[in-house]
C-alpha cells in the first residue's frame, strides 16, 4: 500500500524569487499536493504527494505549464540541473550581449535623432529583435502566468515594452491620425528596446552571481571513494563502494580516502581526520580505534571491518544534512521581486484609470490626450530603476568588499548580516593558524646546537605529523647530521642511534621507559604547557632527557582584538572546537570568549547553532573546514576563511580572502552600508514612481500645466535608472 511521499527536486528557469512563488502557489492548489517549499536559493522544490492522486511526471507537466520545469529522474539529477543552468547561463550571456550591442545605436537615435523620419524605419528593424528574441522569454512566461492568474517581473517587461512598441510602430505607420489632431506622433522604439536590455543584464548578474552556488554537495560527494578494496580471504580485489555491506574486510593503502565507516582489525596509521574534527593533527590508528570515510590514510596500511556503509555513513549524513540545511533557508526574497506582484496590477490600474477619467472629463475628443497619458503611465512606471536598485548596489558593495579582501555572494548575506547579534567561531583555521608549531623550547643540558642537528635528523625520518613542525622549527638554525638505525614504537615515539649513543624523542612513558627523568622546576613549567593544552614532546640522550617542545596550533594575531570589536557592538561570541576541553577553555579564557564547546562533532556544531536560533539569537558562523558545512549551512549567516576548505566557500555567503578574523569586523560595517545604500535605491525608485505616475496621468493638466508626452516620459525613466546608479556609485568611495 502507498503512503505519502516527501521528495526534493531541482527546478530549473527561475528568475526571481516571486517565480518562487508562483510555483509554490500552483502546487498548492493541485489536489494530493501538501507541504510545498520552494527555494530560490537552492533552484529546488519540496513537498510531499499522495501518489494515488498525483504522479512526478504530473508534477512535472503542471510545473511546465506555468513556464518553468523540475527535474524528477533520482539518477544524476545534480548533474542533469548543472547541465541545464549552464546552458541557461550560456543563453543569457548571448542575449545580454547581442541586446545591447543593438541597444546602444536605437538609444542614440531616439535621443539624438528623434526628428529623422526615416530613420523611424531603421528604429524599428532595430526593435524588432527584442521581441523576437532577446526578451522573448519575458512574453511566454507573461502569457503562462496569465493563463493561471499569476503576475511577476516578466509581466511588466512584457507589458511596457510591448505597448511602447505598438503604440510607436502605430504612430510610424499612421502619422496622421495625430497630426490632424495637432499632436506630433513620437516614436518609443528605444524605451522598449532599453527596457530588455536592462532587465537581461541584470538577470546576468544575478545568474553569475548564483553560479557557483551549488558546488558545495557536488565537492562534498567528491570525497567519497568509488571503490575499495575488499579483502576475500586470502584474495585482495577493487570492488565499487555501493556493493559493500557491514561485516566486510576492507583494507587502506597509504594515501588513500577510507570508503566507508568501521573499526581496525589490523595494522595501524595516522589519519588525517581534519574533514571531521577540524583538527590540522593527523590522528594515530590502531587496533580497535573508529575510522570515518572521507578521511584520509597517511603513509601506513590497515585493515577494518566495515560497520556503516552506503547511507549511513557519517561523510553520507553530513551531505545529507547540509542539503537539508540549505533547503530550509527562506528563499531568497529580492524587495523588487516583492514590490513587482503588487505593482504590475496596480500600474495597469493606473493606466486604464488615466484613460477612462480623460473619457469621462472630455469624451472621445480627449481619447488622444488620454490614450496619449495612459501610454506615459506605462512608460514611466518602467521596472528599470526598481530592477537595478538592488543589483548596482550589490556591484559595488561586492566590488568594495573585494578590495578589502571580502567575497559576498549576494544582497541577502549583507541584509541579514547588520541583524546579527551572536557569532559562532570554530577555533582550527579560524582563530588559530591550523597547524601546530613549536610554541615553548625547554634544554634541560648544554651543547644545545650539536643537539638540534641529531633531533632534526630524526625527525626528517618520522612520520608522525608533528616531526613537521619541529623540522620548521629548526630548519634556519642547524644542518642535520647523519643517523643510523631509525626506529618507530607505536604510540610511544622514535629512537636512532648517532655516534653509537641512543637518542630518543616521544611521549612521557618513553621517556619513563628509557630511564630518564625530569626536575622539579622543569617538571612545573611542563605541567603548565600540558594545562595549557599544548603537546609535548620529551627528547633525550641513553637515559638523559635533554630538552622538552611544547607545540600548539598558534592564535591569529587579530583574534583577541576582532573578539574585543565585536562585543563592543553588542555581539554575543561563542566558540567550538574538536579539541580537548583544556585547550578550548584556555584558548575562550585567553581571548575574552564566555560561550565555549569542546570536542563537538559536525552534528553537534548544527545543533548548536540551532539551539541559538530558538533562543532568539540571528547567528553568524564562521568556519574554514568540511567539519564546518552543516554549521555553515544552518546559520542565518555563513563566513568562511580563504584559506579553509572550497566547500566551506561554497556554502558560506561570505569569504574572508585572507583569512583574518579582523575582516569581519568590516564585513559588519560593509554590511551596514550596502543595505543602506539598497533601501536609498528602492525609496528613489518608489519616490520616482509615486511622483512621476500622477504627472504621466496629466495632474499637471488640470491646473494649466502641460501633459506628459511619452518621450518626456521615456526620458523620465532613463534618469531614474540613472540616478539609482550614480547614487550606488557614492559606496565605491565610502570609508569603513
Amino acid at each position: 500500500m502507498e503512503t505519502i511521499k516527501t521528495v526534493s527536486m531541482p527546478v530549473l528557469d527561475m528568475a526571481c524569487a516571486s517565480c518562487a512563488i508562483n510555483i509554490e502557489l500552483h502546487l498548492k492548489e493541485i489536489h494530493g499536493i501538501s507541504n510545498v517549499s520552494v527555494n530560490y536559493a537552492s533552484n529546488s522544490v519540496r513537498l510531499s504527494y499522495d501518489p494515488k492522486f498525483i504522479s512526478l511526471e504530473k508534477i512535472k507537466e503542471e510545473v511546465k505549464s506555468i513556464g518553468y520545469d523540475v527535474i524528477i529522474d533520482k539518477e544524476n539529477a545534480e548533474q542533469k540541473k548543472e547541465e541545464a543552468e549552464k546552458k541557461h547561463f550560456k543563453e543569457l550571456k548571448r542575449k545580454t550581449i547581442g541586446s545591447w550591442i543593438l541597444a546602444i545605436p536605437l538609444l542614440l537615435i531616439g535621443m539624438f535623432f528623434m526628428n529623422v523620419k526615416p530613420l523611424g524605419w531603421v528604429q524599428l528593424f532595430l526593435c524588432i529583435p527584442f521581441l523576437a528574441y532577446f526578451g522573448s522569454s519575458f512574453f511566454v512566461n507573461a502569457v503562462k502566468q496569465l493563463r493561471h492568474k499569476k503576475a511577476s517581473m516578466d509581466t511588466l517587461v512584457a507589458l511596457s515594452t510591448s505597448i511602447a512598441f505598438l503604440f510607436s510602430l502605430f504612430n510610424l505607420l499612421y502619422p496622421s491620425f495625430w497630426t490632424s489632431k495637432g499632436l506630433e506622433p513620437h516614436l518609443y522604439f528605444e524605451a522598449s528596446g532599453v527596457i530588455i536590455a536592462f532587465v537581461l543584464l541584470g538577470k546576468f548578474m544575478e545568474a553569475k552571481a548564483k553560479n557557483n552556488t551549488s558546488g558545495a554537495i557536488k565537492k562534498l560527494m567528491g570525497l567519497q571513494s568509488k571503490d575499495a578494496w575488499l579483502e576475500v580471504g586470502i584474495e585482495i580485489k577493487r570492488v565499487p563502494i555501493f556493493s559493500l555491506k557491514p561485516g566486510d574486510k576492507i583494507l587502506v593503502k597509504p594515501g588513500e580516502k577510507i570508503p566507508v565507516d568501521g573499526v581496525v582489525i589490523k595494522g595501524n596509521s595516522f589519519v588525517d581526520e581534519s574533514m571531521i574534527t577540524g583538527e590540522p593533527v593527523p590522528v594515530e590508528k590502531t587496533i580497535g580505534d573508529n575510522v570515518v570515510s572521507g578521511t584520509i590514510n597517511q603513509k601506513g596500511s590497515f585493515t577494518f571491518d566495515a560497520t556503516k556503509v552506503g547511507e549511513e555513513t557519517m561523510l553520507s549524513q553530513i551531505i545529507k544534512m547540509v542539503q537539508q540545511a540549505q533547503g530550509s533557508k527562506a528563499p531568497v526574497q529580492r524587495i523588487v521581486d516583492k514590490v513587482a506582484q503588487v505593482f504590475v496590477p496596480v500600474v495597469l490600474l493606473l493606466s486604464l484609470i488615466t484613460l477612462s477619467i480623460w473619457l469621462i472629463a472630455g469624451g472621445m475628443d480627449y481619447f488622444s490626450y488620454g490614450f496619449m497619458s495612459a501610454v506615459s503611465v506605462l512608460v514611466i512606471a518602467c521596472p528599470c530603476a526598481l530592477g537595478l536598485a538592488t543589483p548596482t548596489a550589490l556591484m559595488v558593495g561586492i566590488g568594495k568588499g573585494a578590495e578589502n579582501h571580502i567575497l559576498i555572494k549576494d544582497a541577502v548575506a549583507l541584509e541579514k548580516m547588520r541583524n546579527v547579534n551572536c557569532v559562532v567561531f570554530d577555533k582550527t583555521g579560524t582563530i588559530t593558524e591550523g597547524k601546530p608549531q613549536v610554541s615553548d623550547l625547554l634544554w634541560c643540558v648544554n651543547g644545545s646546537e650539536d643537539y638540534s642537528a641529531v633531533l632534526v635528523a630524526m625527525e626528517s625520518k618520522s612520520e608522525h605529523p608533528l616531526a613537521s613542525a619541529v623540522i620548521e622549527y629548526f630548519k634556519d638554525k642547524i644542518r642535520p647530521v647523519e643517523v643510523v638505525g631509525f626506529q618507530s614504537i607505536t604510540g610511544k615515539g622514535v629512537e636512532t642511534t648517532y655516534k653509537s649513543e641512543k637518542y630518543w624523542i616521544g611521549s612521557p612513558v618513553f621517556m619513563k621507559d628509557n630511564g630518564a627523568s625530569i626536575n622539579e622546576d622543569d617538571k612545573t613549567k611542563v605541567e603548565k604547557w600540558q594545562n595549557e593544552g599544548k603537546s609535548v614532546l620529551f627528547f633525550g640522550k641513553e637515559n638523559v632527557l635533554i630538552a622538552v617542545m611544547a607545540l600548539s596550533d598558534m592564535v591569529k594575531p587579530s583574534a583577541k582584538n576582532t573578539v574585543e570589536d565585536l562585543k563592543k557592538k553588542n555581539i554575543e561570541v561563542h566558540l567550538l572546537s574538536g579539541d580537548s576541553n583544556k585547550t578550548v577553555a584556555n584558548l575562550a579564557h585567553a581571548l575574552g570568549i564566555e560561550y565555549y564547546k569542546a570536542q563537538v562533532l559536525p552534528s553537534d556544531k548544527e545543533e548548536y547553532i540551532i539551539n541559538l536560533q530558538d533562543k532568539g539569537k540571528r547567528v553568524a558562523m564562521v568556519g574554514d573546514g568540511i567539519n564546518d558545512s552543516q554549521a555553515l549551512a544552518r546559520a542565518d549567516v555563513s563566513v568562511a576563511m580563504g584559506k579553509g576548505t572550497d566547500i566551506a566557500m561554497d556554502i558560506a555567503m561570505l569569504t574572508l580572502i585572507s583569512s583574518k578574523p579582523s575582516l569581519l569586523i568590516k564585513a559588519f560595517s560593509l554590511s551596514d552600508k550596502t543595505v543602506k545604500l539598497i533601501y536609498q535605491n528602492l525609496f528613489w525608485a518608489s519616490i520616482y514612481n509615486l511622483v512621476s505616475i500622477p504627472l504621466a496621468a496629466g495632474v499637471l493638466w488640470l491646473f494649466g500645466g502641460p501633459l506628459l508626452n511619452p518621450m518626456i516620459a521615456s526620458a523620465a525613466m532613463a534618469f531614474s535608472s540613472v540616478s539609482v546608479v550614480l547614487n550606488s556609485l557614492r559606496l565605491k568611495w565610502s570609508k569603513f
